[in-house]
């Protein structure tokens, strides 16, 4: 997959631009706070309908502006396609070669990209909420079923806890099954993908460590225990789970058990990467997860997604960094940097200088 050219209008910093890109290695160059990343992040935008920096749309609107727009001409294995978005205060509209989406579900699966960037480091060193973030957007660009059975999993579970908070026993505990039954169902949909995904995760992420650390480290990713087997199987044992746990949820008042409490185990040479990994390891270890994703998607989808590399290698060392450059050979890569000279090693590359949210040619 290729995109081949963006276009912006009050997105960010940006007042009206048209980037192109070129098929393999793009370096996004430019003094701190000119727009690099904001470029790269409207690309991870159309391809996913969320910003890997900002909870609102609205934040993505320039300064003074009533909308934004944002665009990109792609072509993939299926041939060329557009993707649009507009975006507004209280709401946004996609479309796909100019017929409009209307579901949530249909922006994905048309365009795939990776995002790493400095922040991704709370993937290791965080708490489980963003391991499961990093898995509900990359699983999801994978797979629609999940998307859906993931928004119908919170939606159920925020129906249960706010019946949980209900002084009237008789009634929490007449209609607990209920809520229990749609929620096992979603819910079984979820860890079984999940758990599906991190097995061909985590060989390829240990690979990539392996690589990028010539063989000096070893990453190990498992997923929590709780829910292993078919999904009719997780449905029952959660059904069961949250069954015999009544009591212990009333007294909290928010359910204690499902697929929105896992984790994934990280370690690195047997340590917990969390409590034990150094700055740089956590980073490598991270990079190597996102590497692994990659990898992934072309699998499953038949082509390699974009991979967007935002301020990375300013925090690698140089054997490393020369190593990723290696890596992403063949894949379309849009890296942000502040020198190319510092990042390229004689690579050849698409270089566009930005500066004050505009392409300098």
């Amino acid at each position: 997959m290729r995109i081949k050219n963006l276009k912006l209008k009050n997105y960010r910093n940006y007042s009206e631009e048209c980037v192109e890109f070129g098929e393999n290695l793009n370096v996004l160059f430019g003094k701190n706070a000119q727009g690099k990343t904001n470029c790269a992040e409207a690309v991870f935008y159309l391809c996913t309908g969320v910003s890997p920096r900002c909870k609102r749309d609205k934040q993505l609107i320039k300064h003074g502006e009533e909308y934004a727009e944002l665009s990109a001409t792609a072509q993939g294995r299926y041939g060329n396609m557009e993707i649009y978005a507009k975006i507004y205060e209280n709401g946004r509209e996609f479309r796909l070669n100019g017929s409009k989406i209307t579901r949530s579900a249909d922006i994905l699966g048309n365009l795939f990209s990776v995002f790493f960037s400095p922040q991704e480091l709370r993937l290791i060193q965080d708490g489980p909420d963003e391991r499961r973030k990093f898995l509900n957007v990359s699983i999801s660009q994978l797979s629609k079923p999940y998307f859906v059975a993931l928004n119908r999993y919170n939606k159920v579970l925020e129906q249960r806890n706010n019946l949980l908070k209900n002084r009237d026993l008789t009634v929490v505990y007449d209609t607990l099954p209920v809520w229990d039954a749609q929620l096992c169902k979603y819910a079984a949909i979820v860890a079984y993908k999940r758990a599906e995904y991190i097995e061909m995760l985590a060989p390829l992420a240990k690979s990539s460590h392996s690589y990028l650390t010539d063989g000096a480290e070893a990453l190990e990713i498992s997923p929590e225990k709780k829910y292993k087997g078919s999904e009719a199987e997780i449905e029952k044992r959660l059904f069961d789970e949250l069954s015999n746990n009544y009591d212990r949820d009333i007294r909290l008042g928010y359910t204690a058990s499902g697929p929105h409490r896992d984790d994934i185990d990280i370690s690195i040479n047997g340590a917990d990467a969390k409590t034990f990994a150094s700055q740089g390891q956590t980073r490598t270890a991270a990079l190597s997860v996102k590497l692994a994703e990659v990898e992934i998607f072309k699998t499953l989808s038949g082509e390699y997604p974009v991979l967007i590399l935002d301020d990375v290698m300013s925090e690698l060392d140089l054997p490393r960094r020369k190593k990723l450059i290696t890596r992403t050979s063949g894949l379309q890569t849009l890296l942000t940097c502040t020198h190319t000279e510092r990042v390229l090693y004689g690579m050849e590359a698409n270089k566009i200088r930005i500066e004050n949210g505009s392409v300098k040619r």
